[in-house]
């Protein structure tokens, strides 16, 4: 990955750094701190599950932390754009 370019960013820096577990920290991109597809429930191709009370949590997903998850998130965003216009 490019150190600070379009598709890639890494906030050392943060008290949370890095949010997930991963292998290699060197790759762990920041971008979207927070995944634009959680809106899309099952469809965001993530690592997830629900809560007992219904609360999607993606503690084990690094999708958008990973090697190739801009692209992915790209691919999809139309989608949660749609829903945007869908709600009243």
């Amino acid at each position: 990955m490019r150190e600070h370019s379009a598709r890639y960013f890494s906030n050392k820096d943060c008290a949370y750094y890095p949010c997930h577990q991963v292998e290699n920290q060197e790759d762990f991109n920041c971008l979207f701190c927070y995944c634009p597809l959680y809106a899309l429930g099952e469809r965001c191709g993530g690592n997830f599950r629900y809560t007992d009370r219904g609360i999607k949590d993606c503690t084990d997903c690094t999708l958008p932390h990973a090697a190739g998850g801009y692209e992915h998130i790209m691919s999809h965003i139309q989608e949660v754009l749609a829903l945007g216009k869908a709600a009243p």
